[in-house]
């Protein structure tokens, strides 16, 4: 028998997971649950962990799986394909189903900044109402300093081409010109700041001509193995 909460938060999380392909964060369960402090959230999380109803992803921060529900003990229900899709700031037009090639340029660090974008290494099938115009690419992502953003390792990002953003932005960075990184973009007066969505990683600051925008991200596709 779960209690009231506990029944509230686990059909969140499911209906979470069904729409977007993502658990919600912590911050997200207390405010849905109307919880005063996230100690509770991780209460109810580990109550229903304990009960078998879901299950934490190993080595992967805000990753869960809904094992069952309550009401008939069935397994949970599931995205209806083991590829996910996101835009981000986009305008998706629902009556467009057909799909359109993009390269892959290879890794990009949500995280500590690795090498900069290399050449196509693959291509990738990407919804149509993803992209809205445009030079239109594809990165994998390394790393977790995105998952409050609901982008995780091994994610494929989609990066529209360009050289300006606006501020909250999510960008391709090119740092000193030889290290490129996802994150967050600031303006802060003259100086540029990357941010992470993650409360391990700091945000870093750079002066205007330290960074340079590659492109914005527009969306994602996860595949589920």
């Amino acid at each position: 028998m779960l209690t009231k909460k506990q029944h509230e938060l686990l059909l969140y999380i499911n209906k979470r997971l069904s729409e977007d392909g993502v658990s919600p964060s912590f911050d997200e369960m207390k405010e849905a649950l109307n919880l005063a402090s996230k100690s509770g959230v991780h209460r109810l999380v580990s109550a229903l962990e304990e009960r078998g109803f879901i299950r934490r992803l190993a080595h992967r921060a805000r990753a869960l799986e809904v094992l069952k529900l309550p009401q008939t003990g069935a397994p949970a229900s599931a995205p209806a394909s083991n590829v996910v899709s996101a835009s981000f700031g986009a305008s998706p037009n629902p009556e467009t189903s057909d799909s359109l090639d993009v390269p892959v340029l290879g890794r990009i660090a949500a995280g500590v900044p690795i090498e900069a974008i290399q050449h196509e290494t693959d291509r990738l099938a990407v919804p149509a109402n993803m992209i809205s115009g445009g030079e239109h690419f594809a990165l994998e992502v390394h790393g977790n300093s995105m998952i409050e953003a609901g982008i995780l390792d091994g994610d494929l990002v989609v990066i529209k081409r360009g050289d300006t953003a606006n501020t909250g932005d999510i960008v391709v960075a090119l740092v000193h010109d030889e290290e490129a990184t996802l994150k967050k973009l600031r303006k802060k007066g003259g100086s540029i700041a990357l941010e992470a969505a993650n409360p391990a990683y700091e945000t870093r600051i750079f002066g205007p001509n330290e960074v340079k925008v590659q492109g914005r991200l527009v969306g994602l596709i996860r595949r589920y193995h």
